[in-house]
């Protein structure tokens, strides 16, 4: 028997939903007549207040994991950040009423689940939850958890350590600006360079880059420095090796891969956002949002059309949701 108390959970709900294939201004749809998720015991049942966008949503509309994916209607978004109204039977580590944000699906870009985050409400196993930093607004902890672990990931898999520098390709993104937080905060960088344009160059040094990079005016290949580690947050890893140290390493996020660079694929888990909640809650790690991008959930459309810009400087935010 599934718990819950002192919330009414309707039976419809309000969700955008895609039931074909095609660019996300055409195909998706604002409905009411959505039912709410049903729980398996593993999951709790999350009233959301906050959701994030990524690049995927976008193109997961346009087919990118057809062969991998749910079937349609599809309720898209990663990234979650609400409050729990419904536990299942096994759920041991949260309770009606808590706080919660993290990624909802546990492996990004296989079968992502078919009810997502741009929903009233949505279903979520608690292993890939966590509690919401008390000093964040529902906002902020829903820019995390997509971002914040794969640049954990990403940092983990290249065996970062302490007095290594790294390269950050695309540092203001919503990757590359934790990537470059992580790096200097968490893994201990001894320099940490990054790119962006230069209406951006500002945002890399504040968020801790020694050498902020404009890459409309110099190119990082060009640098006489080569760091040990260049994460590749943009998709360029054929550049991105032209950065790197003999023996370093290079990972990416995207785009086609040329070795030594290696590619990943986030797995969401509530662990690592545990592991950094601390660092999240002193202010040593600070979430990144686009200052034009939060959008109500009415205007779903106009953020990703906004995102797809590859304008914003940090994320973008759908709230509030109803």
């Amino acid at each position: 028997m599934a718990s819950c108390s002192d919330f009414t959970i309707p039976s419809k709900i309000k969700a955008w939903v895609y039931a074909e294939l095609g660019n996300p201004s055409d195909v998706l749809k604002l409905a009411s007549d959505v039912r709410v998720p049903e729980i398996k015991e593993d999951q709790v049942l999350v009233k959301v207040v906050a959701a994030a966008l990524n690049i995927i949503d976008a193109k997961r509309a346009r087919g990118f994991l057809k062969d991998n994916d749910s079937p349609p209607p599809i309720v898209p978004g990663y990234d979650v950040a609400g409050v729990v109204v419904k536990v299942g039977d096994q759920v041991k580590k949260f309770k009606v009423g808590d706080e919660v944000y993290g990624d909802i699906n546990e492996i990004s870009l296989v079968f992502p689940k078919q009810h997502g985050t741009l929903a009233e409400y949505t279903a979520v196993e608690e292993r890939l939850l966590a509690l919401k930093p008390k000093n964040l607004s529902f906002a902020e902890a829903a820019s995390l958890p997509m971002v914040i672990e794969t640049a954990y990931e990403g940092l983990e898999r290249t065996r970062f350590s302490p007095g290594k520098s790294i390269l950050v390709l695309g540092g203001a993104g919503g990757i590359g600006s934790l990537v470059i937080q992580l790096a200097k905060q968490v893994f201990g960088a001894s320099r940490v360079a990054a790119t962006s344009s230069t209406r951006k160059l500002d945002l890399l040094k504040s968020l801790g880059a020694d050498l902020a990079i404009d890459y409309t005016k110099e190119n990082f290949e060009d640098l006489p420095e080569k760091f040990d580690v260049v994460y590749d947050a943009v998709g360029q890893s054929e550049r991105a090796i032209r950065g790197v140290k003999e023996g370093g390493s290079v990972v990416t996020v995207g785009g086609p891969v040329t070795p030594p660079a290696f590619k990943f694929h986030v797995t969401s888990r509530g662990s690592v956002l545990e592991k950094l909640n601390p660092f999240l809650e002193s202010q040593i790690i600070k979430p990144v949002l686009d200052p034009k991008g939060t959008f109500p959930f009415s205007r779903v459309l106009e953020a990703i059309s906004y995102l797809e810009t590859g304008r914003p400087a940090g994320k973008v935010i759908i709230y509030p949701i109803p």
